[in-house]
């Protein structure tokens, strides 16, 4: 299952989501994004960095719904950002709430975190590894994962607290049910690959909008519980903050965002960093600065003194598992990414119009960091040409919309791969559309039959003033397509000839049924002419003759 998924209709071809995704897991088509699951490492910024709210998280909360009504005990292990996120609220009024939606329980992920950092002084303690990377973020564990696989020996390989939490609540409790609530997307993910552990996965504006629905309010109180010193594991330092740190021989490093952190895996891989325990949270932050909480709730100083008011001196108690228990394989992901070739990188650049370097403006409204870098995406398929500005204002002037926009023809504009890219009014009148979102990026054979778009593409030859009948939408047209070899696009013009073959229709009807009539009439004078022949001598040719000529005429038309 996707854990972000698109509303189509609300993209509005801003590029806002590819500029500030690190990792350019990002594909446009038709002017639509849309996100590479492959390569995607669920930091949720372009969730909350778009303007249109066309990016959405899956809900999961049908999927509780069901577990709570199975009958058996589901207890939530709720996020230690909770205290952040729901001002004024401690662990008893959320255990007093989510209890009334149905829970059985309610505990601190905390708990689970307590397990993990004891594992990470037990591993310092060995003195066996040069570097450990913190893996409680799914996001920095996903970005090693894919972009840095060399790195994975250095990533400690040891439960998230969500997992080691979830564990222990399963091993403690027969035939329980997890769920994780939090303001994480990547928890969703690691839940799903990771099976068996976390059951599902809720954010903390779905738990919101659910307490809502039921009409259930939180209370506002906080109880202290000196034994809760991981509940510092959501804030930058968090980790290091509860950890012993006894081994003089490793530094301890704590860094935030995704940018900072690929910047420090880049120099791991450049062999510059060495016995040292780093924590990582793709997060600004970390989990304080959590997606859902970014996007609803940002308040970065305020949220870290709830966490840091609310947290303990101590550990809380909890039986430290053996550590195979907690043990966790990270494999390496493929990207599939083809790397282009130089010669390739270079054509798409021209055709971009960059022909030289000083023609490369590197100017990123595009969202890629320099011209070269978005002729690689296009080369593999995520992004188009038409995604550069100075591209575009060379293609306005020669292209007028206000053109497309009036012409009483239909245009459907196509890339290489047969998708939509443009399409105007009369077009959607045509093919009985309701608005341009909803072909925009597919791919063309959804409304035509994309054989002629083909020919003309493959054979280069121009197809003029074709008329067919589209029988799907019952109307006449007449087209013609042209390739754009300069622009690689293929515009297809539809007039509407509907009206025309109509009236051809009715007219060659008239003309059927004033034949049938000039027959009738000559069959009649016949008649008559042969009963008065010799009456009339020579009137009788003369009236078959101007008969005939009038049927004749008649048929001609």
């Amino acid at each position: 299952m996707e854990c972000l998924t698109l509303k189509k209709t609300n993209c509005k071809n801003c590029y806002k989501c590819i500029r500030h995704c690190p990792v350019k897991s990002i594909r446009f088509s038709g002017n639509q994004a849309y996100i590479i699951g492959n390569e995607c490492i669920m930091c949720g910024q372009c969730f909350v960095v778009c303007p249109q709210d066309a990016k959405q998280i899956v809900s999961e909360m049908e999927k509780v719904k069901m577990l709570l009504q199975s009958g058996g005990p589901v207890v939530v292990s709720l996020a230690p950002s909770f205290v952040a996120n729901y001002d004024g609220v401690g662990i008893e009024s959320m255990r007093e709430a989510l209890k009334k939606l149905g829970f059985s329980d309610v505990e601190e992920t905390a708990v689970g975190a307590t397990i993990v950092k004891r594992e990470y002084d037990r591993m310092l303690s060995e003195e066996t590894r040069d570097i450990i990377i913190s893996s409680c973020c799914h996001s920095v564990n996903l970005l090693i994962q894919k972009y840095f696989p060399s790195l994975l020996p250095y990533l400690a390989d040891v439960m998230s607290p969500m997992q080691a939490h979830c564990s222990d609540i399963k091993k403690r409790i027969p035939d329980a049910k997890t769920v994780f609530i939090g303001p994480c997307v990547a928890k969703k993910d690691e839940a799903q690959h990771y099976e068996g552990i976390v059951d599902a996965v809720l954010t903390f504006d779905e738990l919101t909008a659910w307490l809502k629905s039921d009409k259930i309010e939180l209370e506002q109180k906080k109880e202290s519980n000196e034994n809760s010193l991981a509940r510092f594991f959501p804030t930058t330092g968090g980790i290091l903050k509860t950890m012993v740190k006894e081994n003089p021989k490793y530094s301890y490093l704590a860094i935030d965002g995704t940018e900072n952190c690929i910047a420090a895996l880049k120099d791991i891989e450049a062999g510059n960093l060495h016995r040292c325990f780093i924590e990582m949270s793709a997060c600004v932050g970390s989990c304080v600065g959590g997606p859902v909480m970014e996007k609803f709730h940002r308040s970065p100083v305020k949220d870290y003194i709830a966490v840091s008011d609310y947290a303990g001196k101590k550990d809380f108690d909890v039986k430290q598992p053996a550590a195979r228990d907690i043990e966790k394989h990270f494999e390496a992901i493929d990207l599939r990414a083809i790397k282009p070739t130089e010669a390739e990188i270079t054509e798409t650049l021209r055709q971009m119009g960059k022909m030289k370097p000083s023609d490369e403006l590197n100017c990123g409204t595009c969202g890629y960091n320099t011209c070269r870098e978005k002729a690689i995406a296009i080369l593999q398929g995520k992004a188009e040409i038409s995604m550069c500005l100075p591209y575009l204002k060379d293609k306005a002037e020669n292209f007028s919309d206000t053109i497309a926009r009036n012409t009483p023809n239909g245009l459907v504009v196509l890339n290489e791969k047969m998708e939509v890219q443009q399409v105007n009014s009369a077009a959607l009148k045509i093919f009985n559309l309701r608005s341009a979102g909803d072909i925009l990026g597919d791919q063309v054979i959804r409304v035509l039959d994309p054989t002629d778009f083909v020919t003309v593409l493959n054979k280069g030859r121009v197809i003029r003033d074709k008329r067919e009948y589209l029988a799907e939408y019952e109307k006449y047209v007449e087209k013609t397509i042209v390739y754009d070899k300069e622009y690689h696009l293929i515009l297809g013009i539809f007039r509407d000839v509907t009206e025309e073959e109509t009236q051809r229709e009715r007219k060659e009807e008239i003309s059927k049924q004033t034949i049938e009539i000039a027959d009738n009439v000559v069959d009649r004078q016949m008649r008559i002419v042969q009963e008065i022949a010799s009456l009339l001598g020579e009137t009788a040719a003369e009236t078959k003759i101007a008969l005939t000529k009038l049927k004749e005429s008649i048929t001609n038309e």
